[in-house]
Protein backbone atom coordinates (compact mmCIF):
# COMPACT_ATOMS: atom_id res chain seq x y z
CA UNK A 1 0.00 0.00 0.00
CA UNK A 2 1.21 3.49 -0.51
CA UNK A 3 3.10 5.37 2.25
CA UNK A 4 0.28 8.09 1.84
CA UNK A 5 -3.19 6.27 2.18
CA UNK A 6 -5.27 9.54 3.68
CA UNK A 7 -4.43 11.64 0.83
CA UNK A 8 -4.54 9.23 -2.00
CA UNK A 9 -8.23 8.22 -0.97
CA UNK A 10 -8.87 12.38 -0.70
CA UNK A 11 -8.29 12.43 -3.98
CA UNK A 12 -9.86 9.52 -5.20
CA UNK A 13 -12.97 9.76 -3.65
CA UNK A 14 -12.95 13.45 -5.21
CA UNK A 15 -13.52 11.48 -8.35
CA UNK A 16 -14.39 8.01 -7.62
CA UNK A 17 -18.02 6.52 -7.54
CA UNK A 18 -18.69 5.20 -4.03
CA UNK A 19 -18.56 1.88 -3.29
CA UNK A 20 -22.76 1.52 -2.83
CA UNK A 21 -23.13 2.99 -6.41
CA UNK A 22 -21.07 0.07 -7.91
CA UNK A 23 -22.17 -0.86 -11.56
CA UNK A 24 -24.33 -4.11 -11.78
CA UNK A 25 -21.33 -6.32 -13.16
CA UNK A 26 -19.83 -4.92 -10.37
CA UNK A 27 -22.33 -5.73 -7.64
CA UNK A 28 -21.99 -9.36 -9.36
CA UNK A 29 -18.46 -9.22 -8.61
CA UNK A 30 -19.05 -8.69 -4.81
CA UNK A 31 -21.84 -10.96 -4.44
CA UNK A 32 -19.63 -13.45 -2.54
CA UNK A 33 -19.13 -12.85 1.02
CA UNK A 34 -16.72 -10.53 2.05
CA UNK A 35 -15.36 -13.12 4.74
CA UNK A 36 -13.77 -15.16 1.65
CA UNK A 37 -11.89 -12.18 0.59
CA UNK A 38 -8.65 -10.93 1.20
CA UNK A 39 -8.27 -6.64 1.80
CA UNK A 40 -6.56 -6.80 -1.39
CA UNK A 41 -9.10 -8.58 -3.59
CA UNK A 42 -11.99 -6.49 -2.43
CA UNK A 43 -10.06 -2.98 -2.49
CA UNK A 44 -8.43 -4.44 -6.44
CA UNK A 45 -12.18 -4.91 -7.27
CA UNK A 46 -13.41 -2.02 -5.70
CA UNK A 47 -10.55 0.22 -7.94
CA UNK A 48 -12.11 -1.75 -10.74
CA UNK A 49 -15.38 -1.18 -9.86
CA UNK A 50 -14.86 2.75 -9.86
CA UNK A 51 -13.30 2.99 -13.05
CA UNK A 52 -16.36 0.55 -15.04
CA UNK A 53 -18.50 3.07 -13.64
CA UNK A 54 -16.70 5.71 -14.37
CA UNK A 55 -16.06 4.69 -18.05
CA UNK A 56 -19.94 4.63 -18.28
CA UNK A 57 -20.07 8.31 -17.78
CA UNK A 58 -16.84 8.72 -19.99
CA UNK A 59 -16.74 6.82 -23.11
CA UNK A 60 -13.89 9.06 -24.46
CA UNK A 61 -11.71 10.39 -21.20
CA UNK A 62 -8.24 10.06 -20.35
CA UNK A 63 -8.84 6.79 -18.02
CA UNK A 64 -7.14 3.57 -18.04
CA UNK A 65 -8.55 1.02 -15.47
CA UNK A 66 -7.50 -2.66 -14.61
CA UNK A 67 -9.83 -3.93 -16.51
CA UNK A 68 -8.46 -2.42 -20.13
CA UNK A 69 -4.67 -3.87 -19.03
CA UNK A 70 -3.11 -6.93 -20.63
CA UNK A 71 -3.64 -9.02 -17.24
CA UNK A 72 -6.41 -11.88 -16.65
CA UNK A 73 -9.83 -10.30 -15.16
CA UNK A 74 -9.53 -12.43 -12.30
CA UNK A 75 -7.87 -10.62 -9.81
CA UNK A 76 -5.33 -11.73 -6.90
CA UNK A 77 -5.04 -12.10 -3.76
CA UNK A 78 -1.56 -11.14 -3.88
CA UNK A 79 -1.61 -8.42 -6.29
CA UNK A 80 -1.58 -4.42 -4.80
CA UNK A 81 -3.91 -2.18 -6.61
CA UNK A 82 -2.92 0.59 -8.58
CA UNK A 83 -4.24 4.00 -9.69
CA UNK A 84 -6.46 4.53 -12.60
CA UNK A 85 -3.95 5.91 -15.23
CA UNK A 86 -4.79 7.64 -18.90
CA UNK A 87 -6.49 5.67 -21.41
CA UNK A 88 -3.60 5.14 -24.04
CA UNK A 89 -5.89 7.48 -26.88
CA UNK A 90 -4.56 6.65 -30.38
CA UNK A 91 -3.12 9.27 -32.25
CA UNK A 92 -6.20 9.68 -34.95
CA UNK A 93 -8.32 10.22 -32.09
CA UNK A 94 -6.68 12.75 -30.71
CA UNK A 95 -6.04 14.34 -33.67
CA UNK A 96 -9.85 14.20 -34.63
CA UNK A 97 -11.06 15.71 -31.43
CA UNK A 98 -8.20 18.46 -31.69
CA UNK A 99 -9.07 19.49 -35.15
CA UNK A 100 -12.17 20.97 -35.29
CA UNK A 101 -11.46 23.04 -32.45
CA UNK A 102 -8.14 23.84 -33.51
CA UNK A 103 -9.83 25.51 -36.68
CA UNK A 104 -11.99 27.24 -35.46
CA UNK A 105 -9.78 28.72 -33.02
CA UNK A 106 -7.21 29.57 -35.65
CA UNK A 107 -10.54 31.16 -37.81
CA UNK A 108 -10.52 33.06 -34.88
CA UNK A 109 -7.60 34.27 -34.46
CA UNK A 110 -7.35 34.88 -38.41
CA UNK A 111 -10.37 37.19 -37.89
CA UNK A 112 -8.61 39.07 -34.72
CA UNK A 113 -5.67 40.19 -36.87
CA UNK A 114 -8.15 41.19 -40.09
CA UNK A 115 -9.21 43.41 -37.25
CA UNK A 116 -6.24 44.52 -35.94
CA UNK A 117 -5.19 45.21 -39.20
CA UNK A 118 -7.82 47.98 -39.51
CA UNK A 119 -7.96 49.62 -36.43
CA UNK A 120 -4.39 50.34 -36.53
CA UNK A 121 -5.27 53.02 -38.59
CA UNK A 122 -8.01 54.64 -36.35
CA UNK A 123 -6.76 57.53 -34.50
CA UNK A 124 -6.78 56.56 -30.75
CA UNK A 125 -4.73 53.60 -31.82
CA UNK A 126 -2.59 56.56 -33.91
CA UNK A 127 -2.75 58.81 -30.77
CA UNK A 128 -2.46 56.48 -28.32
CA UNK A 129 0.11 54.10 -29.26
CA UNK A 130 0.33 52.22 -26.33
CA UNK A 131 -2.81 50.37 -26.66
CA UNK A 132 -0.69 48.14 -28.59
CA UNK A 133 1.18 47.01 -26.25
CA UNK A 134 -2.08 46.14 -24.71
CA UNK A 135 -2.78 44.02 -27.11
CA UNK A 136 -0.84 41.22 -26.46
CA UNK A 137 -1.72 41.07 -22.72
CA UNK A 138 -5.22 41.34 -22.87
CA UNK A 139 -5.52 38.89 -25.65
CA UNK A 140 -3.32 36.74 -23.88
CA UNK A 141 -6.10 36.89 -20.62
CA UNK A 142 -7.69 33.44 -22.51
CA UNK A 143 -4.33 32.03 -21.61
CA UNK A 144 -3.87 33.61 -18.31
CA UNK A 145 -7.61 33.03 -17.14
CA UNK A 146 -10.02 31.40 -19.41
CA UNK A 147 -7.79 28.56 -21.03
CA UNK A 148 -6.85 28.29 -17.29
CA UNK A 149 -10.14 27.94 -16.30
CA UNK A 150 -10.73 25.88 -19.12
CA UNK A 151 -8.16 23.23 -17.88
CA UNK A 152 -9.54 23.44 -14.37
CA UNK A 153 -12.78 22.66 -15.11
CA UNK A 154 -11.99 19.82 -17.56
CA UNK A 155 -10.26 18.19 -14.93
CA UNK A 156 -12.72 18.62 -12.40
CA UNK A 157 -15.13 17.18 -15.14
CA UNK A 158 -12.48 14.07 -16.11
CA UNK A 159 -12.17 13.02 -12.28
CA UNK A 160 -16.13 13.49 -11.05
CA UNK A 161 -16.35 16.64 -9.39
CA UNK A 162 -18.90 18.09 -11.17
CA UNK A 163 -21.31 14.54 -11.34
CA UNK A 164 -24.00 16.18 -9.01
CA UNK A 165 -25.70 19.29 -9.04
CA UNK A 166 -24.52 20.54 -5.95
CA UNK A 167 -20.86 20.39 -7.42
CA UNK A 168 -21.80 21.65 -10.53
CA UNK A 169 -23.13 25.25 -9.32
CA UNK A 170 -20.57 25.52 -6.26
CA UNK A 171 -17.97 24.53 -8.88
CA UNK A 172 -18.99 27.17 -11.86
CA UNK A 173 -20.16 30.12 -9.45
CA UNK A 174 -16.92 29.68 -7.72
CA UNK A 175 -14.95 29.92 -10.30
CA UNK A 176 -16.94 32.86 -12.33
CA UNK A 177 -16.24 35.02 -9.38
CA UNK A 178 -12.57 33.76 -9.43
CA UNK A 179 -12.66 34.77 -13.39
CA UNK A 180 -14.15 37.93 -12.98
CA UNK A 181 -11.51 39.43 -9.93
CA UNK A 182 -8.60 38.28 -11.81
CA UNK A 183 -9.75 39.51 -15.15
CA UNK A 184 -10.21 42.91 -13.16
CA UNK A 185 -6.73 43.26 -11.71
CA UNK A 186 -4.75 41.90 -14.87
CA UNK A 187 -6.43 44.00 -16.72
CA UNK A 188 -5.58 47.08 -14.32
CA UNK A 189 -1.71 45.88 -14.08
CA UNK A 190 -1.76 45.25 -17.81
CA UNK A 191 -3.00 49.22 -18.53
CA UNK A 192 0.00 50.11 -15.76
CA UNK A 193 2.42 48.11 -17.77
CA UNK A 194 1.05 49.93 -21.05
CA UNK A 195 1.63 53.25 -19.26
CA UNK A 196 5.13 52.29 -17.99
CA UNK A 197 6.40 50.73 -21.08
CA UNK A 198 5.22 53.15 -23.31
CA UNK A 199 6.52 55.92 -20.94
CA UNK A 200 10.39 55.17 -20.31
CA UNK A 201 11.47 54.85 -24.10
CA UNK A 202 9.60 58.17 -25.18
CA UNK A 203 10.12 60.33 -21.78
CA UNK A 204 6.49 61.33 -22.50
CA UNK A 205 3.51 60.59 -20.38
CA UNK A 206 -0.21 61.83 -20.65
CA UNK A 207 -2.32 61.47 -17.66
CA UNK A 208 -5.40 61.67 -19.80
CA UNK A 209 -3.51 58.77 -21.86
CA UNK A 210 -3.20 56.57 -19.00
CA UNK A 211 -6.43 56.80 -17.47
CA UNK A 212 -8.02 56.01 -20.72
CA UNK A 213 -5.55 52.93 -20.61
CA UNK A 214 -6.51 51.90 -17.49
CA UNK A 215 -10.38 52.55 -18.19
CA UNK A 216 -10.25 50.84 -21.28
CA UNK A 217 -8.04 48.01 -20.70
CA UNK A 218 -10.26 46.99 -17.27
CA UNK A 219 -13.67 47.26 -19.08
CA UNK A 220 -12.24 45.17 -21.75
CA UNK A 221 -10.80 42.39 -19.23
CA UNK A 222 -14.30 42.18 -17.48
CA UNK A 223 -16.66 42.05 -20.20
CA UNK A 224 -14.07 39.58 -22.14
CA UNK A 225 -14.31 37.29 -19.35
CA UNK A 226 -17.25 37.19 -18.20
CA UNK A 227 -18.72 36.67 -21.68
CA UNK A 228 -15.85 33.92 -22.28
CA UNK A 229 -16.10 31.98 -19.00
CA UNK A 230 -20.10 31.54 -19.86
CA UNK A 231 -19.07 29.73 -23.42
CA UNK A 232 -15.99 27.67 -21.27
CA UNK A 233 -19.15 26.15 -18.83
CA UNK A 234 -21.52 25.73 -21.97
CA UNK A 235 -18.49 24.07 -23.96
CA UNK A 236 -17.62 21.43 -20.43
CA UNK A 237 -21.37 20.45 -20.00
CA UNK A 238 -21.69 19.66 -24.08
CA UNK A 239 -18.70 17.74 -24.16
CA UNK A 240 -19.55 15.78 -21.24
CA UNK A 241 -23.03 14.95 -22.92
CA UNK A 242 -21.08 13.85 -25.80
CA UNK A 243 -18.60 11.99 -24.56
CA UNK A 244 -15.79 14.25 -25.80
CA UNK A 245 -12.57 15.06 -23.27
CA UNK A 246 -13.24 18.34 -22.24
CA UNK A 247 -9.32 18.59 -22.63
CA UNK A 248 -9.43 18.22 -26.28
CA UNK A 249 -12.11 20.69 -27.18
CA UNK A 250 -12.22 23.20 -24.21
CA UNK A 251 -8.93 25.12 -24.74
CA UNK A 252 -9.23 25.45 -28.34
CA UNK A 253 -12.59 26.77 -28.34
CA UNK A 254 -11.83 29.24 -25.19
CA UNK A 255 -9.13 30.67 -27.79
CA UNK A 256 -11.20 31.01 -30.91
CA UNK A 257 -13.76 33.47 -29.85
CA UNK A 258 -11.34 34.89 -27.18
CA UNK A 259 -8.99 37.36 -29.34
CA UNK A 260 -11.33 38.46 -31.48
CA UNK A 261 -13.83 39.06 -28.79
CA UNK A 262 -11.07 40.82 -26.85
CA UNK A 263 -9.78 42.73 -29.78
CA UNK A 264 -12.78 43.93 -30.84
CA UNK A 265 -14.15 45.13 -27.37
CA UNK A 266 -10.57 46.88 -26.71
CA UNK A 267 -11.15 48.52 -30.32
CA UNK A 268 -14.75 49.72 -29.33
CA UNK A 269 -14.12 50.62 -26.14
CA UNK A 270 -11.51 52.73 -26.01
CA UNK A 271 -12.73 54.81 -29.13
CA UNK A 272 -15.90 55.26 -27.53
CA UNK A 273 -13.77 56.53 -24.52
CA UNK A 274 -11.30 58.54 -26.51
CA UNK A 275 -14.38 60.65 -28.43
CA UNK A 276 -14.94 61.72 -24.65
CA UNK A 277 -11.57 62.32 -23.45
CA UNK A 278 -11.44 66.07 -23.95
CA UNK A 279 -15.41 66.92 -23.58
CA UNK A 280 -16.39 64.44 -20.91
CA UNK A 281 -13.34 64.28 -18.83
CA UNK A 282 -14.72 62.22 -16.25
CA UNK A 283 -15.82 59.19 -17.71
CA UNK A 284 -12.90 57.26 -17.93
CA UNK A 285 -12.14 57.81 -14.53
CA UNK A 286 -15.84 56.52 -14.11
CA UNK A 287 -15.82 53.49 -15.65
CA UNK A 288 -12.77 52.43 -14.59
CA UNK A 289 -14.06 53.33 -10.65
CA UNK A 290 -17.40 51.66 -11.50
CA UNK A 291 -15.22 47.79 -11.69
CA UNK A 292 -13.03 48.31 -9.37
CA UNK A 293 -15.41 48.88 -6.80
CA UNK A 294 -17.14 45.58 -7.95
CA UNK A 295 -14.06 43.80 -7.06
CA UNK A 296 -15.38 42.96 -3.31
CA UNK A 297 -18.91 41.28 -4.26
CA UNK A 298 -16.81 38.90 -6.68
CA UNK A 299 -14.09 38.24 -3.76
CA UNK A 300 -17.00 37.49 -1.34
CA UNK A 301 -18.72 34.74 -3.52
CA UNK A 302 -14.86 33.51 -4.31
CA UNK A 303 -14.32 32.90 -0.91
CA UNK A 304 -17.64 30.68 -0.39
CA UNK A 305 -15.60 27.72 -2.21
CA UNK A 306 -12.44 26.73 -0.49
CA UNK A 307 -11.00 25.28 -3.48
CA UNK A 308 -11.27 28.33 -5.45
CA UNK A 309 -10.52 31.04 -2.09
CA UNK A 310 -7.36 28.87 -2.38
CA UNK A 311 -6.33 29.67 -5.80
CA UNK A 312 -7.21 33.47 -5.41
CA UNK A 313 -4.90 33.64 -2.81
CA UNK A 314 -2.01 31.66 -4.44
CA UNK A 315 -2.52 32.13 -8.19
CA UNK A 316 -1.53 35.73 -8.60
CA UNK A 317 2.02 35.21 -9.30
CA UNK A 318 2.08 33.10 -12.89
CA UNK A 319 -1.32 35.44 -13.69
CA UNK A 320 0.70 38.51 -13.24
CA UNK A 321 4.63 37.46 -14.35
CA UNK A 322 2.50 36.22 -17.89
CA UNK A 323 1.24 39.73 -18.26
CA UNK A 324 4.33 41.08 -17.53
CA UNK A 325 6.00 38.41 -20.55
CA UNK A 326 2.80 39.41 -23.17
CA UNK A 327 3.31 43.34 -22.42
CA UNK A 328 6.76 42.29 -23.52
CA UNK A 329 5.79 41.41 -26.70
CA UNK A 330 3.39 44.35 -26.82
CA UNK A 331 6.22 46.38 -26.74
CA UNK A 332 7.89 44.44 -29.33
CA UNK A 333 4.68 44.87 -31.59
CA UNK A 334 4.21 48.57 -30.78
CA UNK A 335 7.78 49.23 -32.43
CA UNK A 336 7.54 47.70 -35.41
CA UNK A 337 3.66 47.74 -36.55
CA UNK A 338 4.09 51.12 -37.26
CA UNK A 339 7.18 50.44 -39.44
CA UNK A 340 6.36 49.99 -43.41
CA UNK A 341 9.54 47.73 -43.00
CA UNK A 342 7.16 45.64 -40.92
CA UNK A 343 4.25 45.33 -43.32
CA UNK A 344 1.68 42.65 -41.93
CA UNK A 345 2.86 42.18 -38.44
CA UNK A 346 -0.38 43.54 -37.58
CA UNK A 347 -2.75 41.04 -38.96
CA UNK A 348 0.05 37.84 -38.60
CA UNK A 349 0.70 38.53 -35.06
CA UNK A 350 -2.40 37.28 -33.33
CA UNK A 351 -2.49 33.96 -35.92
CA UNK A 352 0.85 32.85 -34.85
CA UNK A 353 0.66 33.75 -31.65
CA UNK A 354 -2.73 32.10 -30.81
CA UNK A 355 -2.27 29.41 -32.55
CA UNK A 356 1.14 28.29 -30.34
CA UNK A 357 -1.00 29.31 -27.16
CA UNK A 358 -3.45 27.01 -28.26
CA UNK A 359 -1.49 23.99 -29.05
CA UNK A 360 0.35 24.13 -25.79
CA UNK A 361 -2.82 24.92 -23.66
CA UNK A 362 -3.95 21.57 -24.94
CA UNK A 363 -1.03 19.65 -24.27
CA UNK A 364 -0.67 21.27 -20.70
CA UNK A 365 -4.04 20.75 -19.92
CA UNK A 366 -3.92 16.79 -21.29
CA UNK A 367 -1.00 16.49 -19.28
CA UNK A 368 -2.23 17.82 -16.08
CA UNK A 369 -5.20 15.70 -16.12
CA UNK A 370 -2.90 12.36 -16.50
CA UNK A 371 -1.04 13.34 -13.26
CA UNK A 372 -4.25 14.37 -11.39
CA UNK A 373 -5.46 10.56 -12.60
CA UNK A 374 -2.58 9.19 -10.53
CA UNK A 375 -2.34 11.14 -7.29
CA UNK A 376 -2.28 14.51 -5.87
CA UNK A 377 0.56 17.65 -6.56
CA UNK A 378 3.59 16.76 -4.98
CA UNK A 379 3.23 13.33 -4.84
CA UNK A 380 6.11 10.85 -6.22
CA UNK A 381 5.00 9.28 -9.11
CA UNK A 382 6.38 7.23 -12.23
CA UNK A 383 4.59 9.77 -14.28
CA UNK A 384 5.94 12.58 -12.68
CA UNK A 385 9.71 12.17 -13.06
CA UNK A 386 11.65 14.52 -11.46
CA UNK A 387 15.07 15.17 -14.07
CA UNK A 388 14.41 17.18 -17.16
CA UNK A 389 12.94 15.44 -20.46
CA UNK A 390 14.86 15.10 -23.40
CA UNK A 391 13.59 15.58 -26.64
CA UNK A 392 13.30 12.23 -27.61
CA UNK A 393 10.68 11.34 -24.51
CA UNK A 394 8.87 14.68 -25.34
CA UNK A 395 8.17 13.84 -29.18
CA UNK A 396 9.17 10.62 -29.97
CA UNK A 397 8.14 7.84 -27.12
CA UNK A 398 5.23 5.58 -26.97
CA UNK A 399 3.66 7.36 -24.16
CA UNK A 400 -0.17 9.23 -24.61
CA UNK A 401 1.10 12.39 -24.21
CA UNK A 402 4.16 12.28 -26.92
CA UNK A 403 1.82 10.84 -28.95
CA UNK A 404 -0.30 13.31 -28.61
CA UNK A 405 2.65 16.52 -28.67
CA UNK A 406 3.52 14.92 -32.04
CA UNK A 407 -0.01 15.22 -33.15
CA UNK A 408 -0.15 18.87 -32.42
CA UNK A 409 3.35 19.48 -33.89
CA UNK A 410 1.80 18.24 -37.09
CA UNK A 411 -0.98 20.30 -37.55
CA UNK A 412 1.10 23.68 -37.14
CA UNK A 413 2.04 23.50 -40.92
CA UNK A 414 -1.53 22.60 -42.83
CA UNK A 415 -2.94 25.03 -40.38
CA UNK A 416 -1.22 27.63 -40.99
CA UNK A 417 -1.44 27.06 -44.69
CA UNK A 418 -5.11 27.43 -44.23
CA UNK A 419 -4.73 30.55 -42.66
CA UNK A 420 -2.42 32.00 -44.44
CA UNK A 421 -4.55 31.13 -47.88
CA UNK A 422 -8.10 33.12 -45.92
CA UNK A 423 -5.91 35.67 -44.90
CA UNK A 424 -4.21 36.39 -48.81
CA UNK A 425 -7.93 35.77 -50.27
CA UNK A 426 -9.46 38.43 -47.78
CA UNK A 427 -6.41 40.60 -48.86
CA UNK A 428 -5.59 41.65 -45.63
CA UNK A 429 -1.45 42.15 -44.08
CA UNK A 430 -0.51 44.50 -47.18
CA UNK A 431 2.09 41.50 -47.82
CA UNK A 432 2.37 38.89 -50.85
CA UNK A 433 2.36 35.18 -49.96
CA UNK A 434 5.50 34.60 -51.67
CA UNK A 435 7.34 30.77 -51.33
CA UNK A 436 10.21 32.79 -49.95
CA UNK A 437 7.69 34.77 -47.10
CA UNK A 438 5.73 31.42 -46.45
CA UNK A 439 8.91 29.51 -45.56
CA UNK A 440 10.06 32.01 -43.51
CA UNK A 441 6.99 32.10 -41.78
CA UNK A 442 6.15 28.63 -41.27
CA UNK A 443 9.50 28.04 -39.95
CA UNK A 444 9.03 30.95 -36.92
CA UNK A 445 5.94 28.97 -35.97
CA UNK A 446 6.85 25.56 -36.54
CA UNK A 447 9.84 26.48 -34.05
CA UNK A 448 7.73 28.40 -32.10
CA UNK A 449 5.58 25.43 -30.88
CA UNK A 450 8.80 23.07 -30.83
CA UNK A 451 9.70 25.28 -28.41
CA UNK A 452 6.51 25.06 -26.61
CA UNK A 453 5.78 21.77 -26.13
CA UNK A 454 9.04 20.82 -24.57
CA UNK A 455 8.97 23.42 -21.93
CA UNK A 456 4.89 22.28 -21.52
CA UNK A 457 6.69 18.73 -20.70
CA UNK A 458 8.98 19.65 -18.17
CA UNK A 459 7.09 22.72 -16.58
CA UNK A 460 3.62 20.95 -15.65
CA UNK A 461 6.00 17.63 -14.23
CA UNK A 462 8.00 20.21 -12.44
CA UNK A 463 5.12 22.16 -10.94
CA UNK A 464 3.41 18.79 -10.64
CA UNK A 465 6.73 17.40 -8.49
CA UNK A 466 6.73 21.05 -6.39
CA UNK A 467 2.95 20.56 -5.16
CA UNK A 468 1.95 23.05 -7.53
CA UNK A 469 -1.55 22.45 -9.11
CA UNK A 470 -0.64 22.81 -13.14
CA UNK A 471 -4.23 23.42 -13.93
CA UNK A 472 -3.85 26.83 -11.99
CA UNK A 473 -0.16 27.50 -12.87
CA UNK A 474 1.40 26.47 -16.08
CA UNK A 475 -0.77 27.66 -19.23
CA UNK A 476 -0.37 31.32 -18.21
CA UNK A 477 3.45 30.94 -17.79
CA UNK A 478 3.11 29.12 -21.67
CA UNK A 479 0.44 31.14 -23.51
CA UNK A 480 2.83 34.58 -22.49
CA UNK A 481 5.59 33.10 -23.60
CA UNK A 482 4.09 31.53 -26.99
CA UNK A 483 3.07 35.25 -27.34
CA UNK A 484 6.64 36.17 -27.01
CA UNK A 485 8.53 34.05 -28.53
CA UNK A 486 6.01 34.39 -31.72
CA UNK A 487 6.50 37.74 -31.63
CA UNK A 488 9.86 37.85 -31.76
CA UNK A 489 10.24 35.38 -33.87
CA UNK A 490 7.90 36.93 -36.54
CA UNK A 491 9.28 40.06 -36.21
CA UNK A 492 13.27 38.66 -36.58
CA UNK A 493 11.44 36.63 -40.10
CA UNK A 494 9.71 40.00 -41.09
CA UNK A 495 13.06 41.92 -40.70
CA UNK A 496 14.90 39.21 -42.57
CA UNK A 497 12.56 39.65 -45.38
CA UNK A 498 12.98 43.18 -45.50
CA UNK A 499 16.43 42.97 -46.11
CA UNK A 500 16.52 40.57 -48.94
CA UNK A 501 12.51 42.06 -50.19
CA UNK A 502 14.21 43.87 -53.48
CA UNK A 503 14.86 40.10 -54.77
CA UNK A 504 13.04 37.94 -53.63
CA UNK A 505 10.01 38.94 -52.17
CA UNK A 506 7.15 42.20 -52.25
CA UNK A 507 7.09 42.26 -48.21
CA UNK A 508 7.10 46.00 -47.29
CA UNK A 509 6.40 47.31 -50.82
Amino acid sequence: MSSKPDKKETHQANGAVPVDHLTSAAQGQLAEPSDFLGPAAVEAVVLESRANAKGVREDDALLENGSQSNESDDTSTHQSPEPASPLKETSFSIGLQVLFPFLLAGFGTVAAGMVLDIVQHWDVFKNVTNLFILVPALLGLKGNLEMTLASRLSTAANIGQMDTPKEFWKMITGNMALLLVQATVVGFLASIAAVVFGWIPDGHFSLYHAVLLCASSVATAFVASLFLGMIMIGVIIGSRKMGINPDNVATPIAASLGDLVTLALLSGISCGLYKDLESKFYVNPLVCSLFLALLPIWVFVARKDSATWEVLCSSWEPVVIAMAISSVGGLILDRTVSDPNFAGMAVFTPVINGVGGNLVAVQASRISTYLHMSGMPGESSKTAPWKCPSPCSTFCSSDVNSRSARVLFLLVVPGHLVFLYTISSMQGGHTTLTLIFVVFYMTAALLQVLILLYIADWMVHWMWNRDLDPDNFSIPYLTALGDLIGTGLLAVSFHILWLIGDRDSDVGD
